[in-house]
């Protein structure tokens, strides 16, 4: 059987999706995975060293795409710093929601194991590093240490709220996600006015919207 020498990067991911997705769970093997898909296995390991690093990387894959859908837009560059992150919120979740049900098939098969944090091990690190060039205001401390400690402690939080919303998401039953995107928006808009130390209305806001889910759902 004849081999495809034109084997890309995103072919093997795509492949490898479709596969978990019919089958419920990993190829067996890479030479089973690659014969199947009729390219040699060495091709497999010019791009991946495991399945694993393919999953890390879909979820890379999936922040890369959205940026590249705002870069395409003359008016996100002119966007502060609170819309910034509103817009990749929304295009992120579009993304996601595009592939929904390989998300929740790979985030369900590592719920209860330290690979859940594993796989999405890129996905922080790019992030993190798209919050640390927001240049988002914060307390001015005359301290290098100090502001450095601040730093990452933003970024850490920014990271803890994308996972928080990726949970709501996968739990949201209403129509087009509807509920996912009333949440992106409360949660980013109050953290920032948290940040400018603003009124607290935004927070008082998102409580009633989280204690009413709450309930809800229970």
């Amino acid at each position: 059987m004849a081999k495809n020498k034109t084997i890309s990067r995103h072919d093997i991911m795509s492949f490898y999706m479709d596969y978990v997705l019919e089958h419920g769970e990993n190829p067996k093997s890479v030479f089973v995975f690659s014969k199947m898909h009729h390219f040699e296995e060495a091709k497999f390991y010019e791009f991946f060293s495991s399945f694993e690093t393919i999953e890390i990387e879909i979820f890379e894959a999936f922040f890369h795409n959205s940026i590249a859908i705002l870069n395409k837009s003359e008016d996100y560059e002119s966007f502060d710093s609170r819309n910034k992150l509103l817009s990749l919120y929304f295009t992120f979740f579009e993304n996601l929601t595009a592939n929904r049900s390989y998300v929740i098939y790979a985030l369900n098969k590592h719920k209860n194991s330290l690979k859940g944090l594993k796989i999405l091990s890129g996905l922080k690190q790019h992030f993190s590093n798209y919050i640390d060039h927001l240049d988002i205001e914060m307390l001015e401390i005359k301290q290098e240490q100090l502001e450095k400690i601040q730093q990452k402690a933003l970024k850490e939080s920014a990271w803890i709220q994308l996972l928080l919303t990726m949970k709501f998401w996968i739990d949201d039953t209403s129509p087009s996600f509807e509920k996912t995107d009333i949440f992106i928006e409360k949660s980013v808009n109050t953290s920032f006015d948290v940040l400018d130390i603003a009124p607290i209305k935004s927070v008082i806001d998102l409580g009633k919207f989280l204690f009413k889910e709450k309930f809800q759902m229970n």
